[in-house]
């Protein structure tokens, strides 16, 4: 029975932690406006979440490795990556700095306000579930 919580669950878990790491991209993004030559990094959100699932049903073996010295080595990533692999992404130039700067600060500040709010209805969606899931449990009194 607990599996079947775990599984209700498991969604929404992912997609919080996805988020979170989301905002904190965003955030450095926005601190660095100013810095010459940065790069404006974000999550491809929706191959993130697959993947995070992927990892946390067990069907993923996890990252490659290579257990051979002549194995290829994985590519690194352009964008870098979080602490649990998932791959940071450059974001597209809407309008070049003429010191390389790429952060837009108003695709910033709209995509740091949509993740928040995601984030928020995630919360709220996930108190609702665990309130259903207890009505339940207590023979819905």
């Amino acid at each position: 029975m607990l599996g079947k919580l775990d599984d209700y669950l498991r969604f929404n878990e992912a997609a919080l932690s996805l988020r979170s790491q989301r905002q904190t991209v965003l955030a450095s993004n926005i601190a660095n406006a100013d810095t010459p030559n940065y790069k404006a990094r974000d999550i491809d959100f929706s191959s993130a979440l697959q993947g995070a699932l992927a990892r946390s049903s067990g069907s993923a073996t996890g990252p490659l490795r290579t257990t051979a010295a002549k194995h290829f080595p994985t590519p690194p990533q352009p964008g870098g990556t979080l602490p649990d692999g998932t791959a940071l992404l450059y974001r597209g130039v809407v309008q070049g700095a003429v010191d390389g700067n790429t952060v837009d600060m108003d695709v910033e500040r709209n995509q740091f306000a949509d993740n928040a709010l995601r984030y928020e209805a995630g919360i709220t969606l996930i108190n609702a579930q665990i309130k259903s899931m207890m009505a339940a449990i207590q023979g819905g009194s």
